[in-house]
Parts: structure tokens; sequence; C-alpha cells
């Protein structure tokens, strides 16, 4: 397992097919173990992603460019305001568990929001970031992962300002009962930079639960 593990915060928005493809390249290299493992945060410009399960009819308005993706799930958006988090790592040396990673990938995002003071959750039978707006549940981050080799791809997309409208154009998730929050449709003003803070401070918990 190559070491440290490489933290890279992109100032600009990041194509999204580029960044697939510089993902897919590193996770080569993981899996070689020629390259170091990475948490890779950024931002893309606006896009609907389609995972492995996406159904056709839950595309709306395809007023975004559609990207095709091998991570796990339907359409998600893509967009100015929210926070992408791409982890690569490699579990050959840590728990060979896809349930377990998924879960604790969840509860990393969960704590950081905390740390910011949004009280974020799991819901039973709903994968991603849920909370309370208005006293009614909302999703405020999708999880999305694919695991090859033992090595892990894609993440976690978290919502501190998005304009909400632009995922009116997909079913989110195939989650139609439910609606998309964000931090600032909570009152709260979340900078990227802090919520990059709050993830560094909450990573160590979320990688010992990796631990064998």
């Amino acid at each position: 397992m190559a070491s440290p593990i490489e933290w890279r915060v992109e100032p600009g928005r990041v194509d999204y097919g580029e960044a697939l493809a510089q993902m897919e390249a590193r996770a080569a290299g993981v899996t070689a173990r020629t390259a170091a493992e990475l948490v890779w945060l950024l931002e893309h410009p606006p896009v609907y992603t389609a995972g492995t399960s996406a159904d056709p009819t839950e595309l709306l308005d395809a007023r975004f460019p559609v990207h095709r993706t091998g991570r796990g799930g339907r359409y998600t958006y893509h967009g100015p305001g929210q926070r992408i988090g791409y982890v690569v790592l490699d579990l050959r040396d840590r728990r060979r568990d896809v349930r377990n990673y998924v879960h604790a990938l969840e509860g990393w995002v969960i704590a950081a929001l905390g740390e910011l003071g949004i009280e974020a959750f799991r819901a039973p039978g709903r994968i991603g970031i849920w909370t309370l707006d208005g006293g009614a549940e909302a999703k405020i981050g999708a999880i999305g992962v694919r695991i090859r080799q033992w090595v892990t791809l894609h993440g976690f997309a978290v919502n501190l300002s998005p304009t909400l409208s632009d995922f009116t154009g997909i079913v989110p998730c195939g989650i139609a009962e439910f609606p998309v929050t964000s931090a600032a449709a909570l009152g709260k003003n979340i900078a990227p930079e802090a919520f990059d803070q709050a993830l560094s401070a909450t990573f160590m918990p979320f990688l010992e639960l990796l631990n064998p």
C-alpha cells in the first residue's frame, strides 16, 4: 500500500469526463502499487451522471450533459456549489467488505457535517446522507462507489450551495418522494474550504473503520 494518502484540492471546476479519466488512472496505479491512495476534493460544471442501475425514465429533462459512469446507483446531479469527494483507497490490506466501506464513507460525511453544525444521518433503506429541513427528511449528500480489485473509486457529493432546481431534471438516486436540500437552504453558509477542513478533521476515524 502506497503511503501517505494524497489529499488534492482543486481550485477550479473540473470537467466530469476528465475527472473520471484521472480517477481511473490513479486507481490503476494504486492497484499496481505504483501510486499513492487519493482523496480528491473538487467541483464539477453542471452534469447528470448515470450509475449502473440508472432507469432512463428517471431522466426527466436532459438540460445538462448526461454522462454514464461505472459507479453504483442511479441518476445524480453534480454542479457548482456541490462538494465532490473522490476516494481512491486500497482495501486489500484493510477490510475487504463493501458494505463496511459504504457505511464508513457515510459516517465520515455525517461527521464532517456535524463539525459544521448540520445534524445528518443515515436513513434505513435509502443510501445517502439525510437531514431534516423544516422537520421533513431531505437528502443533503449522495454516495456512489465502485470497488474494483478491492480498490475504491468515486465517493460522495455534498450539497453546500447548489441551485436546487437543477436537480429537477432527474429523479435523484431514484427517490422521488423525498426532496434534496443543501447547507445554504438550511441557513448554513459553508465555504468549500471549511467543509474540506471538516473532512480532514474527521478522516482518521473513517480510516480506522476500514482496519481489519
